[in-house]
This record gives C-alpha cells, structure tokens and sequence, in this order.
C-alpha cells in the first residue's frame, strides 16, 4: 500500500533554528531518501518552493480570482512529501517518525486512494 508522508514547514519554527540545526535537518534527508531506496520502500518524493512564490485560485462568480499564496492563513504550509509504499500503516508511521521535520513538527501519513504516474 502506498502512504503520502506530508511534511509542513512553519516558517517561525524554523526561522528560530540556529543556521547549524537548520542545514542538519535539510541535509538528513539524503541518508534518509538513501535508506528508503534500500528498503524498496521509496516512490518518490518532491521538495516544493517557499509558499510566498504560490498562488492561489478561485472562481467567484463564473470569474478566476488570483491571489498570492499560501492556501489559508496558517502558521504552517505543505514544504513537500514523500510517497512510501510499504506493507502497513504502522510502518508508514515509523518512516514518518524518522523524517528530519518529525524532531519539530508533525509529519502527516495519509493513505493513498488512488494514484497516477507514482510508479504502478
């Protein structure tokens, strides 16, 4: 089965980290994605850009608005995910809780449903 590993990024959190302690958790990902392609385990993942660079769109009245970004007014935003495929939900948890954010802030799993172009 394959699990989405959401990783959202609170700017003010990681504003407060000491540049050392920021530069650790980025760069632990590369053992991290390392590991999860030994175990087969890893699809595939995606970094996204600062959410200041997103826009957002809705059609009111028939017409797009376009605004800048984020989503909502949230102390967090969506930073990236991974896609695992692994034999359960606990295991998808026990990636989750290995992930560098995990020390900081939550790290979402959520089941995937349904999917294309992730590697079926």
């Amino acid at each position: 089965m394959k699990y989405l590993l959401i990783i959202h990024n609170n700017p003010a959190l990681l504003g407060s980290l000491p540049k050392e302690e920021l530069d650790a958790m980025m760069n632990a990902h590369e053992p991290f994605q390392q590991a999860l392609k030994e175990s087969g385990e890893l699809v595939g993942f995606v970094a996204l850009a600062d959410a200041a660079d997103s826009r957002v769109i809705r059609v009111l009245d028939q017409v797009p608005a376009v605004t800048d970004g984020p989503f909502v007014e949230a102390k967090e935003y969506l930073a990236g995910f991974y896609v695992v495929d692994c034999d359960s939900f606990d295991r998808a948890v026990e990636l989750a809780g290995r992930m560098p954010e995990a020390r900081y802030q939550g790290v979402e799993v959520r089941p995937v449903l349904a999917e294309s172009g992730l590697g079926a």
